[in-house]
């Protein structure tokens, strides 16, 4: 599996957000020392693609109310040995939502990534306690398409961004959701 372009995109990033190396840092240690970091087999953790998914006059959020972590969510999911974290992200959100049809959006300096999250995930069932290294991007829904809920879901819902601030998203969905609505007005689509 091929990990110089994950690599790259995570030195773009940090000329973005040098505040952000720790951060950055222990996400390029995991590809660099896990030749398997694209499977959910990888074990301290492994790479995972989300993406902000906003509707096409940029005014609502989608979000999922994820069945097994039990709160609301971007939609995302594992590289399943996918090294295109884009390709990865864009998957997701078709399986996720039903959707086919995104445009992405891309901050000006070209990097696609909007925000990168490293997180705990609970032991469940035979699955031991692991992280996923997350790697976020922006996507744009084209309208008139219909959602539909997948198995890994609750619900599945469109926000206001006002109304985001009633849900039960932690913290790292909030800083995502400031990012992708900074990208947007800077794009001038809110």
């Amino acid at each position: 599996m091929h990990r110089k372009p994950l690599l790259a995109l995570l030195d773009r990033y940090q000329l973005r957000h040098p505040d952000e190396a720790g951060e950055i840092d222990r996400i390029r240690d995991l590809v660099q020392s896990h030749d398997d970091c694209f499977l959910r087999n990888c074990l301290p953790g492994h790479v995972t693609a989300s993406c902000w998914i906003v509707s096409d006059d940029a005014r609502r959020c989608l979000l999922t109310h994820h069945r097994k972590l039990g709160r609301w969510l971007q939609l995302g999911g594992h590289a399943d040995g996918q090294a295109d974290m884009g390709a990865v992200a864009l998957r997701e959100a078709r399986e996720e939502s039903g959707m086919a049809d995104f445009e992405s959006i891309v901050p000006d300096d070209g990097c696609a990534v909007i925000d990168i999250d490293v997180h705990v995930i609970p032991a469940r069932r035979s699955e031991p306690e692991h992280e996923h290294h997350d790697i976020r991007f922006l996507f744009r829904a084209a309208e008139g398409q219909a959602l539909q809920i997948s198995d890994e879901s609750n619900d599945l819902r469109w926000f206001g961004w006002r109304a985001l601030d009633q849900t039960d998203a932690d913290q790292s969905v909030f800083r995502l959701a400031r990012k992708s609505r900074a990208v947007l007005e800077a794009n001038g689509l809110l």
